[in-house]
């Protein structure tokens, strides 16, 4: 049980770094076209690893 609670989380952090850095290495204009500036890229990271 411990250990399928702590594999969610490990694939969940994944999840968010993954997203981070993918939307991190768009440059300002690639985000424009998404609708996201530089200061919704966590959010986004956050609500995508849930």
């Amino acid at each position: 049980m411990i250990t399928s609670m702590i594999l969610a989380r490990l694939a969940s952090w994944r999840r968010y770094r993954q997203t981070f850095r993918e939307l991190e290495a768009l440059n300002d204009r690639e985000l424009a076209d998404l609708g996201l500036g530089r200061r919704d890229i966590r959010a986004v990271a956050r609500q995508a690893s849930h």
